[in-house]
């Protein structure tokens, strides 16, 4: 159930970036609902599967698979559409492909990002990356950037749509300040990896 969770917001997310080109306020009305349920289910997903024994190496792995995909919809759409330079889903986008991949590594020797068995050792870097106070913040800034960005541009003009619009700028800017903050950890940690994944494969070819 919390996988179906997972790929079904995934689904959702495209539809909201295929409605953003249809400028209509009863669109972007709709576009900005879905968006608020996406963010909901991102909850939901782990929940689920806290709640029904569900967690395994491959639930967190979609979980994390299917979040990157939901930003970088929305981040890419965003810069599409005109509404956000094009520096900031590269920097996205480029900032989760280092540490995917250098979590594939540790995941290879019995790691998860998240968790009991998380990669991550040093308090520092545990607080940056693991914590709930870091995961949260990160969360409820794209949260609200990705709503309320929708919010701002609905077509028509309405009271409040500045606030709104700052609200929603500096959730982004704030979001992806996050990102790249909580990548550099992962980076780090990453190093020793390197040295236990050779002892690993030279254990797997004795």
């Amino acid at each position: 159930m919390a996988n179906f969770i997972s790929i079904f917001r995934t689904i959702l997310s495209f539809i909201v970036a295929g409605i953003l080109f249809i400028q209509s306020d009863t669109v972007y009305i709709a576009a900005f609902i879905l968006t608020v349920i996406v963010i909901w289910m991102d909850g939901l997903d782990g929940y689920v599967a806290r709640k029904f024994n569900e967690t395994s190496k491959l639930g967190a792995v979609l979980d994390i698979l299917c979040d990157r995909v939901v930003e970088n919809v929305y981040w890419i759409s965003f810069a599409v559409l005109g509404w956000l330079p094009l520096w900031v889903p590269l920097v996205v986008l480029t900032r989760g492909i280092i540490t995917d991949g250098l979590r594939s590594l540790a995941l290879e020797q019995g790691y998860t990002a998240f968790g009991k068995t998380t990669m991550m050792r040093d308090k520092i870097g545990k607080f940056i990356v693991a914590s709930n106070f870091s995961r949260f913040s990160y969360a409820v800034f794209k949260a609200i950037a990705f709503a309320l960005l929708i919010a701002a541009h609905t077509p028509s003009g309405y009271e409040y749509k500045q606030i709104i619009s700052v609200i929603a700028y500096t959730s982004a800017y704030a979001s992806v300040f996050f990102c790249v903050v909580r990548g550099i950890p992962v980076i780090l940690e990453s190093k020793r990896f390197f040295g236990e994944g050779d002892k690993w494969i030279r254990k797997i070819s004795e």
